[in-house]
């Protein structure tokens, strides 16, 4: 009889927590389902928003509901309309090609620029070496170098 007791209590705890369990899982489900009936008020405006904006969608394909648009002259190139409706012309071409130009052209000119700068900075130092009293054998020896080093500092 002492056997059977404890495997009876045993199962009677196995049931108390199984009972408990459940309970935490619907009181858990319970809070869930509460906190999402009442979204926050920034998410509830999204929502809306979005809903309205599907429905405008959804309006304007549906077969129903009709809607007048303006006819739009397509072949006339003489009126201003015509040129919007259906932009082939030559001046279009051109006018998307000018962009590629001025990017290209300023490019060239930076390239320009790039170079006269360094051919005026060279200038300086040959004005600088040349108008120095030095003789013109100093050029070719070793030390130099050393000479401009210190009579610089």
């Amino acid at each position: 009889m002492k056997q059977s007791r404890p495997s009876t209590f045993a199962a009677a705890s196995a049931d108390a927590t199984e009972h408990l369990e459940a309970r935490v899982g619907l009181r858990i489900a319970s809070l869930l389902s509460q906190s999402a009936e009442m979204p926050e008020h920034a998410v509830a405006e999204r929502l809306r928003f979005a809903r309205e904006q599907a429905l405008a969608k959804a309006r304007a394909r549906s077969p129903q509901v009709v809607t007048a648009t303006a006819p739009v002259l397509v072949g006339s190139a003489r009126g201003g309309a015509g040129m919007l409706a259906a932009p082939r012309g030559w001046f279009v071409r051109m006018a998307s090609a000018l962009p590629l130009l001025v990017l290209l052209a300023g490019l060239v000119a930076i390239d320009e620029w790039n170079d006269r700068a360094e051919i005026e900075a060279a200038a300086d130092i040959d004005t600088a070496l040349l108008g120095d009293d030095l003789p013109p054998d100093a050029y070719s020896d070793p030390g130099f170098a050393e000479f401009l080093k210190t009579s610089r500092e």
